[in-house]
């Protein structure tokens, strides 16, 4: 139970944060032009970097919505604004928009290339607890581990769908929806709602069997289920959705108990998101570190991993024994707040 009050403390926390960030923005006027500024001001400090970890490790694999806590964690700290960043001799940073023509790279696109890179540190926290079945994996792709090679070709088949569909709509929805509250808010309500119902489905599923968990393993998942598992998660690239609900949704669709379903979700999500940083960092990586300093940036993904390595160990008993309804209900309030304090 301790460990259950310390997350349940936690997720208030972050419930206290995003409101105060819907507060700002309904009181702010959005800028509506560059306004360049220091260095100092525009910089992510080591405030904002443990506050955008904590945020991030904790979220990233509960089914919560991780970037959508990051996208109004950084409405809060004031990091979605239009300011020009500066590099270390106090010039503008310039990028090229559409059309070819230079800009200065803001804080805001920093921020959120910054949102996708501190993955790195719920990354290294999966590997950590699961480096055996990291092992498998590895071992059975050299054609030592059968079981291990069956995890990996249904890891790789669910990962696809994301990674093809992802290419191409990475450019819209970062335009479309980076830093977009109202479609956070709009996306943690009918994720909600999907999880409430799926995991009314599934109790009543399993009531209706001899069996409350049928205990199947990953190794023995179909392509066909695995890949199934992979286009539901490509939902969760509305900012808001979460990965995590939607691979642990498709999960308990495919059969999969709570646990197998959340470690698939881990497992899926360390090449989803290992695949999301790497090309976040070749995209934009040049310009976030020349606009951020190294210091800041590396302390937001150690606390990310420390945070999500507890995290993920609690999450996995707790689905097992009380499923999604608790995550569900906190989307829903959350949402509620944003939407009432922002009309």
């Amino acid at each position: 139970m301790s460990r259950i009050r310390l997350y349940l403390y936690l997720l208030c926390c972050i419930f206290s944060l995003c409101i105060s960030t819907a507060q700002l923005a309904h009181a702010d006027v959005t800028p509506t032009t560059v306004i360049e500024t220091t260095q100092e001001d525009s910089n992510l400090s080591y405030t904002d970097a443990v506050i955008l970890g904590l945020v991030e490790g904790i979220t990233e694999y509960l089914p919560v919505s991780s970037t959508g806590h990051l996208i109004l964690a950084n409405a809060f700290l004031g990091l979605n604004g239009d300011q020009a960043m500066l590099d270390s001799e106090g010039r503008p940073i310039m990028v090229t928009d559409d059309n070819g023509l230079p800009r200065p790279y803001t804080i805001g696109e920093a921020a959120y290339a910054y949102t996708i890179v501190i993955q790195a540190g719920a990354i290294v926290a999966v590997i950590y607890l699961y480096w055996q079945t990291i092992l498998a994996l590895i071992m059975g792709c050299l054609g030592r581990d059968p079981k291990g090679f069956k995890l990996a070709i249904n890891l790789i088949a669910a990962f696809l769908p994301a990674a093809v569909i992802g290419l191409l709509l990475d450019d819209w929805i970062e335009s479309k929806l980076g830093d977009n509250i109202h479609a956070v808010a709009g996306a943690l309500v009918v994720g909600a709602i999907v999880m409430l119902v799926v995991e009314r489905w599934r109790k009543r599923k399993n009531l209706n069997t001899s069996s409350i968990d049928n205990d199947l393993g990953l190794d023995t998942l179909t392509i066909r289920k695995a890949v199934m598992i992979g286009f539901i998660q490509c939902f969760a690239m509305w900012p808001g959705t979460s990965r995590s609900m939607a691979t642990i949704v498709g999960g308990y669709i495919a059969g999969l108990s709570p646990a197998k379903a959340a470690e698939f979700s881990f497992l899926l999500g360390l090449i989803t998101l290992s695949a999301a940083s790497g090309y976040k960092f070749v995209s934009d990586g040049g310009n976030m570190l020349a606009a951020l300093q190294v210091g800041p940036v590396l302390v937001g993904c150690l606390v990310a991993f420390i945070s999500a390595t507890l995290a993920v160990k609690w999450l996995v008993g707790y689905l097992s024994r009380h499923g999604l309804a608790l995550f569900a209900w906190y989307r829903i309030a959350l949402a509620i707040a944003v939407f009432y304090l922002i009309a």
